[in-house]
């Protein structure tokens, strides 16, 4: 017998065994989700410490958090930040909160949830998105084509602001990836990320550039 067919045989013999679904547990097996949360971070149980433990990840990250007082707040602060960037163009999407957003900064708006020309995208000078969840366990930032109207706001454009509300803060990955399920199962996006931070790589000689691969800043506004 040639190695050929003995590398093809182990693989028949392994097809033949059943397997479970990902994610899915096991019978007299813990679910994998509760595997996970022995090896992962420790998360607190009360919206307070999860929202502190979003914002010191964050800030460890080189993100911007701010946690507003409720939704009137955010259009002054928007107003306030592209005032001190300059701000001349921003792409959004028509979201609830998202398009709230675009209209009080009463600049020209590129929407990216209909057709769009790609350099006039890349000409933006931020991108402004809604999200699936802010992860408290890692500052991570959940986005889907969904959620942030298409692939492409929240990645082109060199300052990425994502508006969420508080009710969106997770605890922890596992919670992450059983809300995408619960979210858009069987029909998921086509784009799915955790953003965990501006852009940035390490690669010449372990130097930290921001904004390598995408958004050179990232500033979330939750209230």
């Amino acid at each position: 017998m040639s190695d050929r067919e003995k590398i093809l045989g182990r693989i028949r013999e392994a097809l033949a065994v059943p397997a479970p679904p990902p994610g899915h547990a096991q019978e007299g097996r813990e679910h994998p989700a509760s595997q996970a949360r022995r090896w992962l971070p420790a998360v607190g149980e009360s919206f307070d410490e999860q929202i502190a433990l979003f914002r010191a990840n964050a800030k460890d990250l080189k993100a911007d958090f701010h946690l507003l007082a409720n939704h009137d707040d955010l259009a002054p602060r928007l107003r306030q930040l592209s005032q001190a960037e300059g701000w001349k163009r921003v792409a959004g999407h028509r979201g609830e909160l998202s398009r709230v957003a675009c209209d009080a900064l009463n600049l020209p708006v590129l929407f990216t949830d209909q057709s769009y020309d790609p350099p006039a995208l890349e000409a933006c000078d931020v991108g402004i998105t809604e999200c699936d969840a802010l992860i408290a366990q890692t500052g991570s930032v959940l986005v889907t084509s969904r959620s942030a109207g298409g692939r492409a706001a929240s990645v082109l454009p060199p300052h990425h602001v994502v508006i969420a509300c508080r009710d969106q803060l997770l605890p922890d990955l596992p919670a992450a990836f059983d809300l995408v399920k619960r979210k858009y199962q069987p029909n998921y996006p086509s784009f799915i990320s955790l953003i965990t931070g501006p852009s940035r790589t390490g690669d010449i000689e372990r130097i930290l550039v921001l904004g390598a691969h995408g958004p050179k800043k990232l500033t979330v506004f939750c209230f």
